[in-house]
Parts: C-alpha cells; sequence; structure tokens
C-alpha cells in the first residue's frame, strides 16, 4: 500500500477524538470490544453524541460525506452539542 490514511476513534464518556495520520508500515492501535445485553430491552446508544460532540471536532466534510449529508446540516447537529 503506498500513500498516507487519516484513522481515528472516538471513545464515549466523554466523547474525545483520536486520530493518526499513517504512512505505509503504522499502525494505529489494537482494539477489543465486549458487549453483554442482559436484557431484551439493553438500552439506548447514542452515536449522535460520539460522532456530532466529540472533542476535539471530527471534520464535517468527514462527516458529510460518511453521512451522505449537506455540511450545513452538519455544522448545525456539530452546534446542538
Amino acid at each position: 500500500m503506498e500513500g498516507t490514511l487519516l484513522v481515528g476513534f472516538v471513545t464515549s464518556n466523554p466523547n474525545k477524538l483520536f486520530t493518526k495520520v499513517l504512512n505505509k508500515g503504522d499502525v494505529f492501535s489494537n482494539a477489543v470490544a465486549f458487549a453483554g445485553l442482559s436484557s431484551q430491552n439493553p438500552g439506548l446508544i447514542t452515536i449522535a453524541n460520539a460522532v456530532f460532540g466529540s472533542n476535539p471536532p471530527i471534520n464535517p466534510d468527514v462527516l458529510a460525506k460518511a453521512f451522505q449529508l449537506d455540511k450545513n446540516v452538519v455544522d448545525y447537529l456539530q452546534k446542538q452539542f
């Protein structure tokens, strides 16, 4: 692979954004995720808080492309958080 790639993730509570530009041969992060549900109604996962309310904010152009939204809509949503 050639070139660079901007990668990242957002933690929950607080919604913190971590990013890094990767070059050929780089590694960003090893990750393991566990999910456990104790009932038929496990609760609510609020992706909007993490995505539109991260600190620092995710680039609005990236969010517009990812969610196929107009950039003005993304700006509006980010201002809500």
